[in-house]
Formats: structure tokens, C-alpha cells, sequence
């Protein structure tokens, strides 16, 4: 079952939403082959099982700005959302496998606990590299200067992983 779900597949629905590495619920209900409606319907019966760092409902701003960023808005009736989209942390994420009983419910959250792991160990050894590099320019002469700027343009962190939207403070 693992094998239909790619970790590669599962990091591109990965987004940064107020500073928190998010599903949404829609992505969430592909995955485990479900629709929507049903993976928030099991949500809303047990709410203490997510808490706000675990799952929140998006602003009218965020959904909006999602919306005219995938281009979703379809015409005609009945098209639409009656509800605004819920993000879901990793640790939400997990908790879902309790909401959702099903074999490929756990498939499916074993795939996604992997890609967040693997994307937190990539954002980790960045920060090490980082570290490590601000050593090394301290060390050396100013001549070298343009090696270690060429170096952390590598280094940075490509903005097709995660999409950020939002507002920065």
C-alpha cells in the first residue's frame, strides 16, 4: 500500500502556514481515499483530540489567498466550500489515524510521519551546514568571500517544498 504513496507526493501538500508545516484537510482526504467531508465529519466528533496545535481552521484571508493560488474556485452551484479548509500539524496528522480506522488510514500516516520526519532532518543538516560554514568563513580571508556567498545560495532552501502564505511578522 506504502508503495502508491510517494514521500515526494506527500511534500509538495506540505505548506507553511503561521509558521506551522501543514496538510489541509482536502489533501489529507486523497490521501487516505476519502472525501473531505468525511475525514472532517470524524473530526468534528472527536474534538478533544485536536486541540489548536494540532488542527485549526484557516482565516477567510488564508482560504482565499489558497484558493487564488491553486485556482480551485469552480463555477455553478454547489461548487464551493460551505466550510472554511482545517490544517492539520504533524501531530494532528497523527491523531487522525485514531479518528480514521481504516488499513490504508495507517499506511497513509506512516508515508506522512516519514516525509515529515525526512523534511525536518533536511531542514536540520541545513542549519548544521550553515553553522559549519559561518566557522569556516571566520577562519579564512575575505578572498574566499564569494565561495561561501555561491554556498549559501545552494544551501537555501527551494521555494517549491513549501509554500508559505500568510502574513511575516
Amino acid at each position: 500500500m506504502t508503495a502508491h504513496i510517494s514521500i515526494e507526493r506527500i511534500e509538495q501538500t506540505i505548506l507553511l502556514i503561521r509558521r506551522h508545516r501543514v496538510m489541509l484537510d482536502t489533501d489529507l482526504a486523497k490521501l487516505y481515499g476519502v472525501p473531505a467531508k468525511v475525514l472532517n465529519q470524524a473530526v468534528r466528533r472527536n474534538t478533544s483530540r485536536f486541540p489548536a496545535d494540532f488542527m485549526f481552521q484557516l482565516t477567510g484571508e488564508e482560504a482565499t489567498a489558497l484558493r487564488s493560488q491553486f485556482v480551485t474556485l469552480k463555477t455553478g452551484r454547489g461548487q464551493h466550500r460551505k466550510y472554511r479548509p482545517c490544517a492539520f500539524t504533524e501531530q494532528g496528522v497523527a491523531m487522525l489515524s485514531s479518528v480514521l480506522h481504516s488499513e490504508r488510514a495507517i499506511q497513509v500516516n506512516i508515508a506522512i510521519m516519514r516525509a515529515f520526519v525526512q523534511l525536518r532532518e533536511m531542514i536540520g543538516s541545513n542549519k548544521g551546514l550553515a553553522r559549519r560554514l559561518n566557522e569556516l568563513e571566520k577562519k579564512y580571508d575575505s578572498q574566499f568571500r564569494v565561495v561561501f556567498v555561491a554556498i549559501r545560495e545552494l544551501m537555501a532552501e527551494p521555494e517549491s517544498k513549501v509554500k508559505r502564505i500568510g502574513f511575516k511578522t
